[in-house]
């Protein structure tokens, strides 16, 4: 008997643990087994291996087309046949996270501080539900009994589940994590003062600031022009961050980047006794509209996030964003006006997620449960008025209240004066400018120009990677560079509904192929940090940290380029074989 290829998944073993063999004897049953593999290659009516990676084009994100590219590149040098197929984001979107109609695709992913955003992004239950809750169709029993343990955790044992659950996670490889790249913005200082770039993608980044007395509006500059097409907070089409959705709406807690703990906003505070989180909210609080803001309204949301049908339809219809954080709550109870009662039964970090969501007005979104209708269109079971209307206008209780949109060149925001945070014995940061104008540009280099010629104060979203470098040169007068580490990470995502992305040993053995370093280094210019588990730093465990190579699926060649022998013989020790240099799978 021959040697196994070097690195192989033969010679250096499935289980980096004896806890994690359940995970592997899982995936037999929920993601075919190898030697289903080894039958079916040995059929007649089997070709190459044709696949289509889905991306979005350079004008809405220069990054993933570059990675998809070079991915195409590594993948035909294994013997397939790789076509890439780019749609507009929305389009995108509607086919990747709602629709499911894809083989491979590539894209950041909006990640998480918290390590529990993995349970709705991996875990069974979501299999076939809208948005980032689990695109993948990934089901293993195993994982989820990780997932769920690490959501229990306390505070004392939660780490530890943590790191089993990420370390069965880059076993199964149930999608790619390829790199955090680094946050870039521009700001002026002449105008404003207090930016803090741990801030910036936040909320809080807009509020505080220091100002003179005669300046009345910040100007912001965004590159996404969906922004002014869609305010709907639960569209996960028309949202890839949340920071003007904040601004529109409150959640009951804030977390501060700084050090990513909870701390009271809409709620005046909150205590634990047992499972139940007990909430007090703030007193005398609003909407945008007049109406009272009250606990009747957060438990309205918690249901509605649920079930945008309200439990009128045979099938309940998710919020597709928002997801995760509602599901945690079991159970509502609400005393009064002001308080009510929250019931648990996972641990208390995973749980004060929840505490993060927006609050939405009930007598604006239950309306919107209806059944969505279009003349002369038939809508899919489960699309409610809530997931497909514009919102236009929102109303929220945010800092800042909507005033006005033109479609593709700007929306406008003005300050909510009744604002909890305009209150003084309140001590949060709050507006100080009586508005935000928001102007839509497509492209880093004009929103540098933009900032750099005094008609903005910042650029909303990061820059590019390809100006960041001409940008750190020459920083403009007055202009500050606002750096920060992303929680959001680009990945290559497998639809494990099909053959064979959801055989876990071809997904291993594909994560071979893509050189995570190189990748940092030609299309992030060097502005972002490989990555082996979709985390952040401070939850990476010592058996996952980066350490030149992925610990876990080291790359098959060097500098970019696969090493055609390693991959072949690395695919057919996974159980599929070749005819002469194509991949070949049952059709």
């Amino acid at each position: 008997m021959t040697d196994p290829p070097p690195n192989s998944d033969s010679a250096r073993g499935f289980s980096r643990r004896a806890m994690l063999a359940s995970v592997a004897g899982a995936t037999v049953a929920t993601s075919g087994c190898v030697r289903q593999v080894r039958s079916t290659v040995n059929r007649d009516g089997i070709d190459q291996l044709s696949l289509t990676i889905t991306t979005v084009p350079a004008d809405a994100d220069r990054e993933s087309i570059q990675l998809a590219r070079a991915l195409r590149d590594a993948f035909e040098a294994a013997g397939m046949d790789v076509s890439i197929e780019m749609q507009a984001p929305e389009e995108f979107h509607r086919t990747v996270l709602i629709n499911h109609d894809f083989d491979v695709y590539v894209a950041r992913h909006p990640g998480g501080v918290d390590p529990d955003y993995l349970y709705e992004t991996l875990h069974s239950r979501y299999v076939d539900e809208a948005g980032w809750q689990n695109p993948f169709g990934f089901a293993n029993l195993a994982v989820d009994e990780f997932l769920e343990s690490q959501r229990a955790a306390a505070d004392d044992d939660r780490a530890e589940a943590v790191t089993e659950t990420l370390e069965a996670l880059a076993l199964e490889q149930p999608f790619v994590p390829i790199c955090v790249p680094e946050e870039y913005r521009l700001a002026r200082t002449d105008r404003f003062d207090g930016w803090e770039d741990d801030r910036i993608p936040t909320r809080l980044g807009y509020l505080g600031l220091e100002t003179g007395e005669t300046v009345r509006t910040l100007r912001l500059v965004h590159t996404d022009a969906r922004l002014s097409e869609n305010l709907n907070p639960l569209s996960v089409e028309y949202r890839d961050d949340g920071t003007v959705t904040d601004l529109l709406y409150d959640s009951l807690a804030v977390e501060r980047p700084e050090h990513g703990e909870l701390e009271p906003w809409l709620a005046d505070g909150w205590a634990w006794e047992n499972e139940t989180l007990t909430v007090e909210l703030r007193d005398g609080l609003t909407f945008h509209d007049g109406e009272s803001l009250t606990a009747a309204d957060v438990a309205f949301t918690y249901r509605f996030l649920a079930d945008t049908t309200l439990g009128d339809a045979d099938v309940p219809a998710p919020s597709p964003r928002f997801r995760g954080q509602a599901a945690a709550v079991d159970g509502i109870d609400v005393v009064d006006d002001r308080r009510l009662e929250l019931a648990f039964s996972i641990g208390e970090p995973a749980a004060e997620r929840a505490l993060s969501v927006p609050i939405l007005p009930e007598h604006v979104w239950r309306p919107r449960a209806e059944r969505a209708t279009v003349s002369g269109v038939r809508t899919a079971d489960g699309t409610t008025e809530a997931l497909v209307t514009d919102n236009v206008p929102p109303i929220g209780s945010g800092p800042f209240e909507f005033a006005d949109l033109v479609e593709r060149d700007s929306v406008t925001l003005e300050r909510f004066d009744e604002h909890v945070t305009r209150r003084p014995d309140v001590d949060l940061p709050e507006p100080t400018v009586e508005r935000i104008s928001i102007a839509i540009d497509p492209r880093s280099t004009s929103a540098i120009q933009l900032v750099s010629a005094n008609d903005a104060d910042v650029t909303n979203r990061p820059l590019e990677s390809y100006v960041v470098d001409d940008v750190l040169e020459s920083v403009p007068e007055d202009v500050r560079v606002l750096q920060s580490p992303s929680r959001r990470f680009y990945h290559l995502g497998f639809n494990a509904r099909k053959a064979p992305f959801s055989n876990p040993r071809f997904r291993r053995t594909v994560a071979r192929l893509v050189d995570k370093q190189w990748l940092v280094e030609d299309v992030f210019d060097g502005h972002a940090r490989p990555a082996a588990t979709p985390v952040v730093e401070e939850w990476t465990p010592e058996s996952l940290e980066w350490n030149g190579d992925d610990p876990e699926t080291p790359f098959l060649g060097t500098d970019g380029d696969v090493d055609t022998a390693a991959a072949k013989a690395a695919f057919e020790d996974a159980g599929f074989r070749y005819d002469g240099d194509r991949l070949q799978v049952r059709r």
